[in-house]
């Protein structure tokens, strides 16, 4: 019984530090602003994941971030 405790904590342990890595995932995002790309550079985990989901704001609106994959 303790043998397979250890194990299934184990396995538990595995998952949480893989899905860590995925969390800190960088990727070179940009946008487009009148036929331009513009670079934001390398972003990571819940910056890139913000960006993403809220758009880049300037003072001339506000645009879709797009991220490498």
């Amino acid at each position: 019984m303790k043998t397979k405790l250890l194990f299934i904590a184990l396995l538990g342990l595995m998952a949480g530090s893989f899905s860590a890595c995925e969390k800190d995932k960088c990727e070179a995002c940009h946008y487009d602003k009148a036929g331009a790309e513009i670079e934001l550079g390398e972003k990571c985990g819940d910056e890139m994941e913000g960006l993403e989901a809220n758009g880049y704001t300037d003072s001339t609106g506000t645009y879709v971030v797009h991220c490498a994959h």
